[in-house]
């Protein structure tokens, strides 16, 4: 019988972060100012505690995890790497399938790892309580309960469709003391402008990020922060435990290095999480596939524009480079909200670019299919997210068949999908559709993205 689970000893749990913005062979652009100029450090302390501006801004390689991030990782961490065999054995590949799995965090999913490390941080620098945003509810429950463990007050400002399609969700940020609010709300400036505009809007991280980051910057008692769940550099290297980890557990079965790495995309944090570690060694000579996987209802790798844009509607953030469908894109409200976001993480939009990483989309029904597949073969009902990357192992599976190759392919299982029955329900009803735009919506609205100031695609050519 091969072996399914692979554990690590607590003892070997990674004790540094990898950043791979030391190792990128052309760096970064810098995010700027609305007016074109480079943003500082200093800018950024209304909005983040200065420790995480420093991991922020950071381009050394490693950065030590505290001890006491370390103990509150123990809860949950080292995740087991499993083997996905009945899957393979259903799909006839010579593939062999690994997946880490991160579903076994107390929130159900990889938000938790930069959840605790963020809300550590912003404790150690005085602060109270944390505002942010989510889309399918797993950021804001990973962050209600990190900031319960640690003492912090929460505020949560969740989009409208998956407030109202997963209820359950603010149900698990109650139980942590988190308070929740549909997105577009009254509370801030911003939502009350966007329902003036929009009154039946479904909201879109972009929206509730403009209202999470308002609600932090107009504490005038300055206790007050925000945190972000994906897209930022601090937010990446918190999640490369996953890959880390998932280095030595492949060691531990003969296995050197993945062929294929695969992780569903919406801002990049999970998939950044298992795909950084190795994308160092495929920079250094490795050949190893990178595949992000978006939905098709948001696709800004596939479709979009690689330019300076804004996190959020209202432009409180700043200009980051990045794939992008422009920061007033409001998508189809499928059932991966977590996927719905308009914009991709910077160091992983730079990696695109620079052609280390191949994205890749998946529509609704393609993901549902692959994650009843899934449910029928290995046995998990995993978050609709989770699902966009299974759809692509699925695909990647089915190529080694037909070419008779014999592949390793890695991915990472994101969350599970408990709290997501109703999107099943419809999916085996017949009653979910592909909700994907037309090119031509598509076209239009990254027609309107900004060019100025440009971004320029700089890389190396080396892949």
């Amino acid at each position: 019988m091969e072996q399914i689970k692979i554990h690590l000893d607590e003892k070997d749990m990674p004790r540094q972060w990898y950043n791979l913005a030391a190792d990128l062979p052309t760096p970064m652009l810098p995010p700027l100012t609305p007016d074109g100029q480079p943003i500082t450090p200093e800018m950024l302390e209304p909005v983040f505690p200065r420790n995480l501006i420093d991991q922020e801004v950071s381009r050394e390689r490693w950065i030590d995890i505290p001890e006491e991030i370390v103990s509150i990782l123990y809860r949950w961490r080292p995740t087991p790497l499993r083997r996905a065999v009945y899957l393979e054995k259903f799909l006839k590949t010579p593939a062999r399938i690994y997946y880490k799995d991160e579903s076994v965090s107390p929130s159900g999913s990889h938000k938790t790892n930069t959840a605790v490390a963020q809300a550590w941080y912003n404790k150690q620098f005085g602060i109270k309580k944390l505002t942010t945003e989510t889309g399918a509810g797993q950021w804001g429950t990973a962050l209600a309960f990190s900031c319960y463990v640690l003492g912090l007050e929460c505020k949560v400002f969740m989009v409208r469709v998956s407030f109202d399609q997963k209820p359950m969700r603010k149900t698990i940020m109650n139980m942590w003391n988190a308070n929740c609010v549909a997105s577009p709300s009254t509370e801030t400036e911003a939502g009350r402008a966007i329902l003036a505009r929009m009154p039946d809007t479904p909201g879109s991280l972009g929206i509730a990020i403009s209202e999470a980051v308002e609600a932090a910057v107009s504490d005038k008692t300055g206790k007050t922060r925000y945190a972000l769940g994906s897209v930022l550099n601090h937010v990446m290297l918190h999640q490369t435990i996953i890959g880390l980890e998932a280095k030595k557990q492949l060691e531990k079965v003969g296995i050197k290095k993945p062929d294929v790495i695969i992780g569903c995309a919406g801002g990049g944090s999970n998939f950044a999480g298992i795909a950084f570690p190795f994308t160092s060694d495929k920079i250094n000579g490795a050949k190893i596939e990178i595949i992000p996987v978006e939905s098709a209802a948001a696709p800004k790798m596939t479709q979009g524009k690689f330019a300076y844009d804004h996190g959020d509607v209202a432009g409180m953030t700043p200009l980051l480079p990045m794939h992008t469908l422009g920061h007033n894109f409001v998508p189809p409200p499928v059932h991966a909200g977590g996927l719905r976001y308009h914009g991709m993480a910077p160091l992983v939009s730079q990696a695109i670019v620079e052609g280390l990483m191949t994205p890749w989309a998946a529509d609704q029904l393609q993901s549902f299919e692959a994650a009843l597949t899934w449910a029928r073969t290995e046995g998990f009902i995993i978050a609709p997210e989770t699902s966009n990357a299974v759809a692509c192992v699925i695909r990647e599976a089915e190529k080694a068949r037909q070419e008779g190759k014999e592949k390793v392919i890695l991915f990472n299982l994101s969350g599970h999908g408990l709290l997501d029955l109703a999107g099943y329900e419809k999916y085996l009803t017949g009653n979910l559709d592909r909700s994907c735009l037309t090119a031509d919506d598509i076209r239009r609205t990254v027609d309107k993205i900004k060019l100025d100031p440009r971004a320029d695609q700089r890389k190396t050519g080396k892949w």
